[in-house]
């Protein structure tokens, strides 16, 4: 009887899995166009830029030989060291002030923002929609001698006559701080949303003003977005050239405006090959650095 009844139920069929290729193939068949674009447009243009510095070129020709040598970058470094010191100090001054601009822009939206944190946002970001190179020339018009700026200072005689900014070095510092002020803003932001307010409270409790819990609680806590936004306004502006063709002259030509030189005027590309590499080697330093001093969990979160 037990056998009939046995019988009389059908087996049940465990069903095969399927699929043990595919579910083991979908995440890189998934990266692969991510993939594909990032050695196209990466990975190749990096290589050929490291190989191309090991190029020694004729001025006479203009023709580039392989010899497989360094020597090319110790020369350009030599040969347009002025303007790696003045693209150097744009960079760090443009970065000041635009840490000192951002941090409380960035601290209120974060502490006094409430619901309408995210269009404070992007309010801050809604300018920089706008093409880069229109901004600049916008720039241009504002700083020129019959700018709104200017014109409205001479008139009421709060400036000389002669007085001038376009052309100066501090116009190409204003033109990289205006520019790159959303790359400052947006890491303080991160990091300054993400101090627990129990902290502060905490502070106020042993007896702490407002000055001495920010010095000791608030900028603490906030310094890895101040490092991570530090390296993302200078590392770009560093290499900026666009800002100091428009607003600058040239006395004060940077190290971008060599390196585009070199490639499109020029046709010295093993030299402007080796210039980029000491750019890439300076933003390198910084990422390491970053990643040495607070390690490399944080690295995601701000950058």
């Amino acid at each position: 009887m037990d056998e009939s009844v046995l019988t009389d139920h059908p087996r049940r069929v465990t069903p095969r899995r399927r699929g043990g290729w595919g579910k083991r193939l979908a995440p890189y068949l998934l990266s692969l166009p991510a993939g594909l674009w990032l050695v196209l447009l990466f990975i190749v243009p990096l290589a050929v830029m490291l190989v191309q510095s090991l190029e020694t070129c004729s001025p006479a020709t203009g023709l580039c030989t392989m010899t497989w040598s360094w020597g090319e970058l110790p020369h350009q470094v030599n040969l347009y060291h002025q303007q790696f010191i003045t693209s150097l100090l744009f960079a760090a001054a443009a970065t000041v002030i635009d840490l000192v601009i951002a941090f409380p822009i960035a601290y209120w939206i974060a502490f006094y923002g409430g619901h309408r944190k995210n269009f404070f946002l992007i309010m801050l970001l809604v300018p920089f929609f706008v093409s880069f190179v229109i901004r600049t020339i916008v720039w241009e018009f504002i700083l020129s001698n019959n700018g709104i700026v200017l014109t409205f200072l001479t008139r009421n005689h709060l400036v000389p006559s002669g007085f001038h900014v376009l052309g100066t070095s501090y116009a190409v510092v204003a033109g990289l701080a205006y520019n790159y002020l959303p790359f400052t803003a947006l890491p303080l932001y991160v990091a300054i949303e993400r101090i627990d307010r129990r902290v502060l409270d905490a502070a106020h409790d042993l007896y702490a003003n407002r000055t001495s819990a920010f010095r000791r609680v608030i900028l603490p806590l906030a310094m890895p977005g101040i490092f991570a936004a530090f390296l993302l306004t200078f590392i770009p502006a560093f290499g900026d050239y666009l800002n100091q063709e428009i607003l600058g002259g040239v006395s004060n030509t940077m190290i971008g405006t060599v390196i585009q030189n070199s490639f499109l005027v020029n046709f010295d590309y093993a030299g402007g090959a080796s210039l980029s590499v000491v750019l890439l080697a300076v933003s390198l330093l910084g990422i390491w650095l970053y990643a040495r001093l607070l390690g490399t969990s944080t690295i995601n979160e701000y950058l």
